[in-house]
């Protein structure tokens, strides 16, 4: 009867049945990122990797938001929910316009790995800019909102997977990443490092997680059964599936030297609770049971929960969901470009304006100046999709106040010997700015067109409509036009593809009549250099797109004093210069292939605004005309405060960036974005770049004076406070309740981020060397009050808001007196008021 029972079992439940009867080689296959189709067992070819951190990402054209860091500036929990949903809608409405068992590749599948919930400890590492800023009360409840908004209302049948990653503590450097060992301490630990992801899991119910690559005390992160299985299930409950970060399970052996070989890192990998590997290393499974350093069962567990998660998405077994029904039309449609462009103008910070020099009048003429002004992938920073319709700041400001009021220059490089996209004052055909751009493929016609600038993201998107998004030629001919006799670098630049390509594009540039480069890119660039008279030349540039290489530029390194006049003379003939300065994903981000005064490997070496740009800013002061600096980038850059007039961060706004800026800048928008990183006056107020501990990091235990804290932001009106009302005392473990009135007492209606930060009693939340904590955020809101109306906000502090951390990382609520702050920043940064309470009772201990 028991073989009949199982039998029974095993009907019943599918995934059960299919793991009973795999091998161990079948059962590794589909244990790793790019599983294949296993007819025995109903399983299609599927692979895990799918990104969305803001916008579904690498499959073509969709909604492109901010990056992760400029909807952290949003302080929006709501938004970030609608940004989730949307995301989610649309891998759906891709996954749903091809039939249900068919093989999905790489970014076509429906386990999303984002958010990228790690702690922006330092404004030096690349990848800040896909995180949510530097605090974890912050940073957990805009995950949670993403979170939700991914995976939807029935845990049951998910839209999609959400993967909050890198688990755990996990910040920088770039370089080094795969063996870099972390000593943190328990308090920086529990206080800084794990907040945000125990919410992910035990509030936004995330059913799966991604581990780091580096180590913690000697222990890969994929391998640490302290964290991931003790932590992460015990602790805190999960049942989810996790995966490794991209090739972390070899890291074990190749990188960590943790264990000596495939088999052994790979049983590390199971044991340690990594379920699915995104590489390769788990092939050696079957290897690793054999030699008995993992059991049948703990494969199986794995196994298990990834394909339980399969089953629950309706994509294995036959299986269905109620989301099915979304069709490929619901893609980036103007209702989602529309969350988009609500998200870009939430997401503009003031950080600075003197004398009320913004909001621009109409008709103002205004100098757009800087190589961001005019430049796709600030738009898009990086894991993006492709846009369909996106808005420079350039493209954005001349529809807002008139192409004929607004003048162009590129002013500089970005930073010394880092190439930048050709701008179209540089090219000319048929009188007009940029090149003849003809595009021939597929059954159609060709399309002619005027491309300003040769700046494609074709990601498995076709450049114009029509044609296949493989399989056609493009042509640029016209003139370049060098702004003075010198030494010029021309650069054919592209992202190549890496998994799965046979094949890259091959592209010919010629100048003046001569063939300067035909065949292929080596690495995806062609530096090429040219001595110029200072002519027009006749240009010719040809591209034969036949692989699934990701973009296409035509990138230039000018004379630095040529770009500077252009832009002195620009600023001359207007009232205003609107500088669009900063970093680029080009300088900023994972693993880069960069080394260049102030950056390195994709992190910065100094977070000052890059030298070429101070001297373009100098060179502009001197005109006399105020100047609005836009800052566009993934993370803080230090500029001194009287370099402009008005000054704005505006992060990587996504496909309506400029349209959001534009907005801004004419006050159609009022601004009330909150910056979610410290900016810091210097690299010299950080403390080593790969200490993890706190002391002297982010507003909580930064004992300096930063340019402008976190949570700061300003606005084209004026909110007041009244004394925030509550209880005078609560007991130990309770939680307190607190109103406050918020009243608009300016011209404009607007929106104001309520926020309350508590100081503890003194005496407590020492942290590593004695790092005190200053005060942490425990609550806030973004609310629309309208002029000469008010608002009531109420704040209820748990008792895990009242808790601090000891140094060996217990968690408790003190019981003495503590003060909490209300207002539009922290103490000290705008309006705000002080309310004081006690904790009364004994000291009660917290679960981790």
């Amino acid at each position: 009867m028991i073989p009949a029972l199982l039998l029974l079992a095993q009907a019943a439940d599918p995934v059960a049945a299919s793991v009973a009867a795999m091998s161990p080689e079948r059962k590794a296959a589909q244990l790793q990122s790019t599983a294949p189709a296993d007819a025995a067992a109903g399983l299609p070819a599927y692979d895990w990797w799918n990104e969305g951190l803001h916008g579904l990402a690498r499959d073509g054209y969709a909604t492109v938001f901010p990056q992760a860091i400029g909807l952290a500036a949003t302080w929006d929990v709501d938004l970030m929910n609608k940004v989730g949903t949307v995301v989610s809608i649309e891998a759906r409405a891709k996954f749903n316009a091809q039939p249900a068992a068919a093989d999905r590749r790489i970014y076509q599948g429906l386990t999303i790995w984002s958010p990228n919930i790690n702690i922006f400890r330092d404004p030096r590492w690349g990848r800040g800019q896909e995180t949510y800023g530097e605090d974890p009360y912050l940073t957990g409840s805009l995950g949670v909102g993403f979170i939700t908004g991914l995976q939807g209302p029935d845990p049951r049948h998910p839209r999609v997977v959400a993967t909050p990653k890198h688990f755990a503590v996990h910040s920088g450097p770039e370089a080094g990443r795969d063996s870099f060992d972390v000593d943190v301490s328990p308090r920086d630990l529990e206080a800084t490092y794990l907040p945000a992801f125990r919410r992910a899991i035990t509030e936004g119910k995330a059913q799966s997680l991604m581990c780091a690559y580096n180590s913690i005390h000697g222990v890969p992160a994929c391998a640490a059964s302290w964290l991931m299985n003790d932590r992460l299930r015990h602790d805190w409950g999960f049942a989810g599936f996790t995966v490794s970060d991209c090739d972390a399970v070899s890291n074990i052996s190749i990188y960590h030297h943790y264990r000596l070989d495939a088999a052994g890192a790979a049983a590390a990998g199971i044991r340690g609770g990594t379920d699915i590997n995104c590489g390769t290393a788990y092939a050696a499974l079957p290897e690793a049971l054999a030699k008995g350093l993992v059991t049948q069962a703990e494969v199986d567990t794995a196994l298990t929960r990834a394909l339980r998660a399969r089953r629950a998405l309706g994509i294995a077994y036959g299986g269905t969901s109620p989301w099915a029904s979304i069709k490929p039309s619901e893609l980036a449609t103007p209702a989602h470009h529309a969350v988009a462009l609500e998200a870009a103008r939430k997401a503009i910070v003031l950080l600075q304006n003197t004398n009320a020099r913004l909001p621009l009048a109409a008709g103002s003429r205004i100098a757009v100046i800087g190589a961001n002004a005019d430049d796709l992938g600030v738009l898009q920073g990086n894991y993006h999709g492709t846009a369909m319709h996106p808005v420079t700041p350039l493209e954005g400001l001349r529809q807002r106040f008139g192409a004929a009021n607004v003048r162009y220059a590129q002013g500089s490089l970005l930073a010394e010997s880092s190439a930048i996209v050709v701008p179209e004052t540089a090219l000319r055909a048929d009188g007009k700015p940029g090149l003849r751009a003809t595009y021939t493929g597929g059954s159609g016609a060709p399309t002619v067109r005027q491309d300003r600038r040769i700046d494609l993201d074709v990601n498995r998107a076709p450049p114009a409509p029509g044609l296949p998004a493989i399989g056609y030629t493009a042509r640029w001919t016209g003139e370049f036009v060098p702004p003075a006799p010198g030494r010029y670098h021309l650069i054919l630049d592209q992202t190549q593809c890496w998994k799965d390509c046979t094949v890259h594009d091959r592209a010919t540039l010629t100048l003046g009549g001569k063939t300067l480069h035909d065949g292929d890119l080596p690495k995806g660039r062609v530096d090429l250099v040219i001595d110029s008279d200072g002519t027009p030349q006749p240009i010719d540039i040809r591209l034969d797109h036949r692989s699934e290489d990701d973009s296409f530029r035509l990138l230039w390194l000018p004379p630095a004093e040529p770009l500077l006049a252009q832009a002195v003379e620009a600023a001359r003939q207007s009232d205003v210069a609107v500088v669009v300065a900063g970093l680029s994903p080009d300088l900023e981000g994972e693993a880069l292939s960069v080394s260049v005064p102030g950056f390195v490997g994709g992190d910065r070496t100094d977070i000052a605004l890059p030298e070429p740009q101070l001297r373009l800013l100098a060179a502009l002061k001197a005109t006399g005309k105020p100047i609005v600096l836009v800052l566009t980038s993934g993370s803080a850059v230090a500029v001194d405060p009287a370099a402009a007039d008005a000054i704005l961060a505006n992060w990587y706004g996504g496909e309506a960036g400029g349209t959001a800026l534009a907005d801004v800048l004419s006050g159609a928008t009022n601004p009330a974005g909150r910056l979610p990183v410290t900016l810091y006056r210097t690299t010299a107020d950080l403390p080593a770049f790969t200490d993890y501990n706190m002391k002297e990091r982010t507003y909580r235990y930064f004992t300096g004076t930063p340019l402008w804290g976190f949570g700061h932001g300003l606005s084209y009106t004026r909110f007041g406070y009244a004394a925030p009302r509550g209880a005078a005392s609560v007991a130990a473990g309770g939680a307190l309740t607190v109103d406050t009135t918020v009243t608009n007492s300016g011209a404009r209606d607007g929106e104001e981020v309520v926020q309350a930060y508590l100081v503890p009693p003194a005496g407590t939340g020492l942290g590593g060397n004695d790092a005190v904590l200053q005060r942490q955020l425990v609550g806030f809101r973004r609310i629309a009050v309208a002029r000469g109306r008010s608002s009531n906000v109420r704040f209820t502090i748990d008792p895990r808001g009242m808790s601090i951390v000891d140094r060996d990382g217990r968690r408790h609520v003190a019981p003495g007196a503590y003060r909490l702050y209300v207002g539009g920043g922290q103490p000290g940064d705008g309006a705000g008021q002080w309310f004081d309470f006690t904790v009364t009772g004994t000291d009660m201990e917290l679960p981790k």
